[in-house]
């Protein structure tokens, strides 16, 4: 951006409202889980979400995403679901932890140090496999009702090929295919009341035990998969989708700790900035951080005055719906990760690192450093 040039204001016109819902497919499946599986205070779960999208709407003035920590989500769920001995305190923990560490990595400058040693063709890479494993999540929760699933996934394409509202109009598709399977949804959202609710402070009530789980089995595991999708890869994107409105690994390292350590005082749980988020906003039409501030706000609404009716009106969105939004946001992804001019060198080591980053991003991460030094000093020769 030029000396002096002024950074361009947010927007909250019809394509913002259509590109804030283009980060659902993960949200709405974690928080349901979280609610219904380990027995979490939907207000505590989903304000601090609002919350932080307020702020980065506001301060980075991008359609910045702000989603549940993945590789948490699923070990806490999994393990509640089969044994039944891990509790959402552990969660809360995780997010404790999860916050001081990355704090620690921002003010050191660690973060920032770190994330320079990823050449080029490996960040490539790792936002390629994301591309790729959220298509094939898409297609896994478009599967189980195929034929409805294809039409709203052409149907969406081409509404977004003229520039029409997709997003709005793929949710009322939504809304209506739930009403008519569930007749009774109506009636059950037109029974709840408005009421007033804070999360309590929580973290008087963790236990040794509770911080000790959520940092070992929960928080560190995580780690890696957060540096690579969470900091590097949205540093990456958010540069290169907006020019001139770059953004650094420390500020998204502060960010990251900032809002587990706000999450985790309320109850909630851990939470990062995933790459994948901004393709979904960005591929149904966001361009500033208008799209954040307007779906914070709806989620601030939510949490505060109808915690108690989440769950139903998540209900409104159905598998196939949340199946072409995770689609085709890592359609938008995988096409950002293209390099045209990229030697057969590189090209290999963005290619076997795309392979990794859609079953960990971290490991990933590692692979291709380790990949783009071996090639350079000739162990390698693809």
């Amino acid at each position: 951006m030029r000396q002096g040039a002024a950074r361009p204001r947010n927007r909250f016109d019809l394509a913002e409202v259509g590109g804030a819902f283009g980060d659902l497919g993960t949200l709405i499946p974690f928080v349901v889980a979280y609610v219904a599986v380990l027995k979490m205070d939907a207000t505590a779960v989903l304000l601090p979400f609002g919350v932080a999208l307020l702020v980065v709407g506001a301060v980075f003035r991008t359609p910045f995403p702000v989603q549940p920590m993945k590789a948490i989500g699923a070990t806490a769920l999994t393990q509640a679901a089969v044994s039944g001995g891990l509790t959402g305190d552990a969660v809360v923990a995780a997010g404790l932890v999860t916050g001081l560490i990355w704090l620690a990595l921002a003010v050191s400058g660690l973060a920032a140090r770190l994330a320079r040693l990823v050449p080029r063709a490996a960040l490539l890479g790792v936002v390629m496999g994301l591309g790729f494993a959220f298509m094939l999540e898409g297609v896994r929760m478009m599967a189980g009702q195929w034929l409805l699933s294809a039409v709203m996934l052409a149907v969406t394409l081409l509404m977004l090929s003229r520039r029409w509202p997709a997003m709005l109009a793929l949710l009322a598709v939504g809304a209506a295919i739930a009403l008519l399977r569930d007749p009774s949804l109506a009636a059950r959202l037109g029974d709840q009341q408005a009421a007033l609710r804070w999360p309590a402070f929580a973290w008087p009530g963790l236990s040794a035990s509770d911080l000790w789980t959520g940092a070992l089995l929960l928080a560190l595991p995580q780690l890696p998969l957060t540096f690579g999708n969470a900091l590097v890869a949205i540093t990456a994107e958010n540069n290169r989708l907006f020019p001139d409105r770059p953004i650094d690994e420390r500020r998204v390292a502060l960010s990251t700790g900032l809002m587990n350590l706000l999450a985790s005082a309320g109850g909630g749980v851990p939470m990062c900035h995933g790459a994948g988020g901004m393709a979904g906003h960005v591929r149904f039409g966001a361009r500033t951080g208008g799209a954040a501030i307007m779906l914070g706000a709806a989620l601030v609404v939510l949490a505060l005055f109808f915690g108690d009716a989440i769950g139903l009106l998540f209900e409104l969105v159905p598998a196939p719906v949340l199946g072409v939004i995770l689609f085709l946001a890592g359609v938008e992804l995988a096409l950002g990760s293209r390099d045209p001019e990229a030697e057969k060198t590189d090209r290999f080591v963005l290619l076997a690192t795309a392979g990794i980053a859609t079953w960990n991003a971290g490991a990933a991460v590692l692979f291709g450093i380790a990949a783009h030094h071996a090639v350079r000093a000739g162990w390698l020769r693809p």
